[in-house]
């Protein structure tokens, strides 16, 4: 299939398709007579002389400083070079072409002023498959994610650096490898191609997209270590949110109730206590409270990924120059921040049901430490250890970048986004959100192995996926490669598709 790009409509499912599997892109016929009329009044009031910052002016604290017109054709190949000035490693391919497929649909609302040229170069360098190589590091999430994107920018110019074919290579070995014309940069069309929070936002989108699915997958290992802690399940009666009426927590009562469904222990075989301990009993109040905040996260998301995120912005029908600062990355990094801090959250729960299964005198009559060799074995003693490593690691990544402004360009930028480091955060973040669930599958499913009951059907088929996997921990041996292997189990998402394919949809 291929994803039309018309200005709105881009989901982040449509992002993930475009980004991660390959998916074509087209631009709408109706963006590309937008982006038409768009510069050809652009070129006239060039023609007129009439001041337009980014065109014939410089940027920054040199917005007052006015360009000739022999200058303003130099120009956006200087703004170019100077804002391509980022670090670190490379940003992954997915990553890139998801800020380009965002950039692309800045360009469809007829708003840049850029050359329709521009924008097809970047509508076949995603459908060719040429990613250019991008700095990890150096935006500040304001004047919109420009370090970044002026190393993709480089391309347009045939200049720079891309992935193709699994190489890295010049930027102009790239193109012509691909087949794609070199457009150079003409008035306006570097600052066009620039001059919004698109890699931040992108990687935002994709983040998002794996929260959801991430924490459906903490309701699945809720309901494992429930099972296996023999929870009075009164507290997921979906009637006690529904007087509340908090949407995150009714949504995650129903997914954890329907994993049990069919147990022993929502039948009254089994007995349990009268009211268990908060980790157990509030698990749909904390994990809705981050259902809510990512569905916030997105909503913000969906809305920067279609709107006009640029400066200045040119209004056709009303021959006007607007400028503004349309490219402050504040509306995604701050829920994002939130976002962030929500996963971190139930990574916290997950360790302390992690906790009450291999403490004895919380467990409810489960072996110490989930071994049958206590004393000689330690079982899952050392997994706790791991994973509260990782959650204080995430408690100082929730800190909030959205607050962090440092001012720069000789104080004309004096409030910035930081919305790139939300982005990064948030990257290790979910990093080690996988690697923390996977140790609480780990051990729930050793805990079910000691139970004699009957556990719900989607717990049974959570703990199949895991002894695909994983073998019982029967004597001790080094755990390194289970967590690692569930770390990578939980990111795939396996486990999810699996107990879907079983029970239904846990949305």
């Amino acid at each position: 299939m291929t994803v039309t790009l018309n200005g709105s409509g881009l989901t982040l499912e449509k992002l993930v398709r475009i980004a991660r599997h390959g998916e074509r892109v087209k631009l709408h016929p109706d963006a590309m007579e937008r982006i038409r009329v768009c510069r050809a009044m652009l070129e006239e009031k060039v023609k007129a002389h009439e001041i337009m910052y980014g065109v014939n002016t410089g940027i920054g604290e040199f917005s007052e400083r006015v360009l000739n017109d022999e200058q303003v054709e130099q120009f956006q190949r200087y703004l170019i070079y100077n804002h391509a000035a980022g670090i670190g490693d490379p940003v992954p391919v997915e990553q890139v072409r998801a800020a380009m497929a965002g950039r692309i649909n800045v360009h469809a609302h007829g708003n840049s002023g850029c050359r329709p040229e521009i924008t097809l170069t970047l509508v076949d360098m995603l459908n060719k498959g040429v990613t250019p190589v991008v700095c990890q590091k150096g935006s500040v999430g304001a004047c919109g994610d420009l370090a970044p994107m002026s190393q993709i920018a480089l391309l347009l110019m045939g200049e720079g650096e891309a992935f193709y074919q699994g190489e890295r290579l010049p930027g102009k070995a790239a193109m012509e490898r691909a087949g794609i014309p070199i457009p150079g940069l003409q008035a306006r069309d570097g600052l066009a191609a620039i001059n919004g929070s698109n890699l931040l936002t992108a990687m935002s989108g994709l983040q998002v997209y794996d929260m959801n699915r991430w924490l459906k997958q903490a309701e699945i290992a809720c309901a494992m270590s429930l099972e296996a802690l023999l929870a009075n399940l009164k507290p997921y009666d979906t009637r006690l949110h529904q007087v509340r009426g908090f949407k995150g927590a009714i949504r995650s009562a129903k997914a954890i109730l329907k994993c049990i469904a069919g147990s022993d222990l929502a039948t009254g075989k089994v007995k349990t206590k009268v009211q268990d301990a908060y980790s157990m009993r509030s698990s749909p109040q904390v994990i809705g409270a981050a259902h809510d905040a990512v569905a916030y996260a997105r909503s913000q998301v969906e809305i920067e990924l279609n709107g006009v995120g640029d400066n200045p912005i040119f209004l056709p029908e009303y021959k006007l120059t607007l400028t503004g600062a349309n490219f402050q990355g504040s509306p995604v990094s701050l829920p994002m921040d939130m976002a962030g801090a929500a996963i971190t959250m139930v990574c916290v729960l997950s360790e302390r049901r992690l906790n009450r299964m291999t403490n004895p005198a919380l467990s409810v009559g489960l072996p110490e430490f989930l071994t049958k060799g206590a004393g000689m074995f330690s079982g899952m003693m050392l997994s706790q250890y791991t994973a509260d490593m990782m959650i204080v690691e995430q408690r100082i990544l929730s800190m909030p970048a959205s607050i962090q402004s440092i001012p720069a360009a000789a104080d004309q930028e004096d409030f910035v986004s930081m919305g790139m480091n939300t982005a990064l955060k948030n990257g290790q973040i979910m990093d080690n959100a996988y690697g923390i669930l996977g140790i609480e599958f780990m051990a729930a499913a050793q805990a079910l192995d000691f139970r004699e009951f009957t556990p719900g059907k989607g717990v049974q088929k959570a703990h199949q996926v895991v002894r695909k996997y994983v073998e019982h921990l029967d004597v001790d041996r080094p755990l390194h490669v289970d967590h690692n292997v569930m770390k990578a189990l939980v990111r795939s998402g396996e486990i999810l598709e699996t107990v879907e394919a079983e029970i239904g949809s846990l949305e």
